[in-house]
């Protein structure tokens, strides 16, 4: 056996040199254990039939010694041998969580304490959290497990064996796979106006009045969220609301929202009444749920202009046969953002992550109220997305996912399913990893890429089959209830690195032919794949992930294999964050159509701003990215939270306007929802503390 120079994978990902000595040992105290001894014959013997190869995974190897042992009839010493591996592998978990423990008990945050899911909207350590990750490990393996099986019966153990040996290798990454549920959804509501939550294994009934619409609306995206590993969008949430707000108090209420309708001491208005069940709602679900690791449920809600509106909801019908007021909806829409916005002044408040549909024509948005409507809510110092587009044939749900509705069976079915849409899994490729790898063994770079692209739609296609017995064994409620329909769920083909890798190749990352080209050749191979295994019931997209985690895991991997890595996370943009020399402008354009072509899942342009602009200057922005082919930009400016006083203010500032304290944390993004910077992994500390905020004068100069 010629093992010099080979290396091994261990069972926790990581590479080290292959030591020969370390199998004779074990296999040593394998016979001892018999009260035995291993000669060195008996040592030569077994070994000769173990083949070791570089990056061999470690269980592999231990297999084969098993196997060897059994072909030279050492029965007894083989079932030493599996019992010693199996005691060192219970021994060595053990230790594992032990020290895991020892290791989230001392860390800053949750984010840094965590091992393989570095989540900011986890805010505080406890037991709770602590016991929801530790057996993420084991949800690994088991998932890793199933669809290995999967894949061999799929397409052969060579196939199996080569996801793998991507993965260990950080070529590809399988993002939530600490989870058995599949990705996001954004769910039409609709069979909860029929039937309640009896279907999804709930107890309550249809909501019949405003009172029992919002405490069983928070019941609902509860239960929901707790069989997702991701995001749980409620796109017609506003429409029901306005829906049961007019059956209390009349089609018209909008227009006596100062009436007083309460005939308690409050004396409460409509617009009280109503405001009410806002804060009922939005507080109750950005409380922390053992669900979800003692996370916030990550909700996202839309709301439409009126031709978005029209185009998307013109035939939907309610039960009883009525239809959506758009004048009713519109004024709904327009307090729940003024309000949520006010709110966000007086506690920190993630969710809901808030998308405005706007639909575009002619490098403009073309209801010019909803355009001024949007500018002057930025100018007011509101975080939110807003997503362009010249029709309504696709829909934003997540904190960038965008889907495709029109080719996607969008459906008016009793006036639901059309906004049923989402991401069942996302497998990530690392392009810098890979455009370096295939420079150092001298492979053509596309020709490498291919074979991994293809791959992870097989490895995709797999995982979906498996989602199939799930669903067929009634282990997916969601699907069998309606709320979310699985032909109409993406599996996506996610993205990071594309910038590093672009560097490597010594290509500016500015709005220039050359790194147009590199963006449109690898995203434009990821869409030729998607296109061969789209099936009516199998859809595919791309998206450019959000990465919170896996964008600093990238990073960690490739500088420990010695590859060129400018940054400690991979950027989730077209453009490089910590950059000062790229305007405003131009990052709308590096996210414009030319660059986002091929992109069907989705990516997000930040625009981070040290101060906040006007409405004219927002509307102007919003014109650009309209004219660019922009679909999805949000505005960040820091937002200072005094942890003397409490006290929240939308500005960036160095002291506290009401208590003059120094003692200050800031609130932004940390990529698709607001939370506090001393939440954040100490890795996205570092990146956070990079970002370039553009002045207001480069605006003017812009």
């Amino acid at each position: 056996m010629n093992s010099q120079g080979l290396s091994i994978i261990k069972r926790e990902g990581a590479i080290e040199p292959f030591s020969i000595e370390k199998i004779k040992n074990a296999v040593r105290k394998a016979f001892l254990s018999v009260d035995s001894f291993a000669t060195e014959e008996d040592l030569t013997n077994i070994l000769s039939r173990v083949r070791i190869s570089d990056r061999m995974n470690v269980e592999e190897i231990q297999n084969q010694v098993e196997n060897a042992l059994m072909a030279e009839k050492y029965f007894s010493v083989a079932k030493a041998y599996m019992l010693y591996r199996q005691k060192h592998s219970e021994d060595r978990a053990t230790r594992d969580r032990l020290k895991f423990m020892i290791d989230y008990c001392s860390a800053e945050n949750p984010a840094s304490g965590s091992k393989y899911d570095a989540n900011a909207n986890v805010e505080k350590k406890n037991i709770a959290t602590l016991t929801g990750e530790l057996p993420k490990a084991e949800f690994i393996r088991l998932n890793r497990r199933l669809l290995t099986d999967r894949l061999k019966e799929m397409y052969g153990k060579e196939i199996a064996d080569k996801y793998i040996d991507l993965l260990n290798s950080h070529l590809i990454y399988k993002n939530d796979e600490t989870s058995l549920a599949n990705y996001c959804a954004s769910i039409t509501m609709y069979p909860w106006l029929l039937g309640g939550t009896l279907s999804i294994g709930g107890n309550s009934k249809p909501p019949t009045n405003l009172k029992s619409f919002c405490g069983g609306f928070i019941n609902l995206v509860f239960i929901v969220s707790s069989m997702l590993s991701g995001a749980c969008a409620t796109p017609e949430f506003l429409m029901y609301l306005n829906y049961f707000i007019s059956h209390e108090y009349g089609v018209d209420y909008y227009k006596r929202a100062d009436e007083v309708v309460d005939l308690s001491l409050k004396h409460r208005t409509i617009d009280k009444v109503i405001t009410d069940c806002f804060e009922q709602i939005v507080y109750s679900i950005n409380q922390p749920t053992g669900a979800r690791n003692f996370q916030a449920v990550f909700w996202n809600i839309s709301y439409y202009d009126c031709n978005y509106f029209e185009s998307l909801f013109g035939e939907f019908v309610f039960p009883d046969g009525s239809r959506p007021v758009w004048e009713s909806l519109s004024w709904l829409q327009k307090r729940f953002m003024k309000w949520f916005n006010q709110e966000r002044t007086k506690t920190v408040l993630t969710f809901p992550v808030e998308t405005m549909a706007l639909l575009t024509k002619d490098g403009d948005i073309k209801d010019k109220e909803y355009g001024d409507f949007t500018a002057f809510m930025y100018s007011q110092g509101h975080s939110f997305f807003t997503y362009l587009s010249d029709s309504a044939d696709s829909l934003s749900s997540c904190c960038r996912l965008r889907n495709e509705i029109l080719d996607n069976g969008f459906s008016y079915t009793l006036g639901a399913g059309g906004v049923s849409t989402g991401s069942k899994s996302v497998l990530t490729v690392n392009l810098n990893r890979c455009i370096q790898y295939a420079a150092r063994y001298k492979i053509p770079y596309f020709t490498f890429l291919e074979e991994i692209v293809e791959l992870m739609h097989k490895a995709q296609l797999a995982y979906n089959e498996n989602l199939k017995d799930l669903k067929d064994k009634g282990m997916l409620p969601l699907f069998d209830a309606g709320y979310i329909n699985l032909e109409r769920q993406y599996l996506t083909i996610g993205i990071n690195g594309l910038v590093e890798a672009a560097e490597f190749m010594g290509i500016k990352i500015i709005d220039c032919d050359e790194y147009a080209t590199f963006v449109k050749s690898n995203l434009g191979l990821i869409e030729q794949y998607n296109k061969k295994y789209r099936s009516k019931e199998t859809m595919f997209n791309c998206e450019m992930i959000p990465a919170e985690n896996v964008g600093v895991k990238n990073a960690k991997w490739d500088k420990e294999d010695g590859l060129k890595v400018p940054r400690e996370c991979y950027n989730s943009y077209f453009y490089i964050v910590e950059d000062e020399s790229i305007n405003v402008i131009d990052k709308i354009r590096l996210h414009g159509k030319k660059y986002i072509e091929h992109l069907t899942g989705g990516s997000a342009l930040h625009l981070n701003l040290m101060e906040h602009l006007t409405q004219k200057q927002y509307r102007l922005l919003l014109k650009v990215a309209a004219t660019e082919g922009c679909n999805y930009l949000t505005f960040n400016i820091p937002n200072t939270i005094c942890n003397s006083c409490g006290n929240i203010d939308k500005r960036y500032l160095k002291q506290c306007p009401k208590c003059g304290s120094n003692n200050l944390d800031y609130m932004t993004r940390i990529i698709g929802y607001m939370k506090r910077v001393s939440n954040f992994s100490a890795e996205r500390k570092k990146e956070a503390a990079k970002r370039y905020y553009s002045h207001l004068e480069e605006i003017g100069n812009a």
